[in-house]
């Protein structure tokens, strides 16, 4: 008589194979290795996230560390009404923003449109695109991420958070907007400003996409799960 197979459970295939909905069961009963695959997984959106907000690349994992521990440990409420992704966004979003109106340095809006505009109160317009790369002079891949990057923290900060969720983290202008919880013509307004002040802060014309902004991977994302795991044994 053939013996009859026996099933492979889902938890024991390998944890990369499975998706959010099937992580969290294992991660609201505490099972480290879902915890680990859950931080891995989401680690670039949210540091991005927190980055485009806080401008510091240690505070911004501050940020993210503080954020897991407060999802993880607050998991039981998650209903799964929303993506996973949206609400480790959401509540990473809201602890970044947290930490700006705590140091009380968000940009005026009126602020913020004096730099945009003339003295004659016109919008200054910029080229649509940049001139030819000198091949003499052309940046290194490195050299030109990391002038984006300055770019980038140039921002006010208004304009830096609509910039990363919409050119950086590829959301649509209803999601940043969402996030931010302003309107999608206030996000559209913004992303179009952001844009133009890029284009004048860049000279030249870099190689590479915005994907390669602010890396979030390798040896660094796997330390942050197993910060978040120490953090959270404090709280069991």
């Amino acid at each position: 008589m053939a013996a009859i197979p026996v099933p492979v459970e889902r938890h024991r295939l390998p944890l990369s194979t499975l998706s959010d909905a099937e992580l969290v069961p294992l991660a609201k009963l505490g099972d480290e290795p879902a915890i680990r695959a859950i931080v891995q997984r989401h680690n670039q959106r949210l540091f991005r996230t927190a980055r485009a907000v806080i401008r510091s690349d240690w505070e911004a994992e501050d940020v993210v560390q503080a954020a897991y521990v407060k999802a993880f440990t607050n998991l039981a409420t998650f209903r799964g009404e929303a993506e996973l992704s949206t609400w480790l966004t959401r509540i990473t979003l809201n602890e970044a923003l947290g930490r700006v109106r705590a140091r009380n340095n968000t940009t005026g809006l009126e602020e913020i449109d004096m730099l945009t505009t003339s003295p004659g109160g016109r919008v200054l317009q910029f080229p649509s695109s940049l001139s030819p790369t000198d091949p003499e002079a052309e940046l290194s891949r490195s050299q030109a991420r990391h002038l984006l990057e300055h770019a980038v923290d140039e921002l006010p900060d208004d304009f830096r958070a609509v910039f990363v969720l919409r050119d950086v983290e590829g959301m649509s202008t209803d999601e940043a907007a969402s996030y931010l919880g302003i309107k999608p013509e206030t996000a559209k307004t913004r992303l179009h400003r952001a844009r133009k002040m890029m284009r004048r802060s860049i000279e030249k014309q870099l190689s590479g996409a915005f994907s390669a902004l602010f890396p979030f991977d390798g040896a660094r994302c796997a330390s942050m799960a197993d910060r978040v795991i120490d953090a959270l044994r404090q709280t069991w």
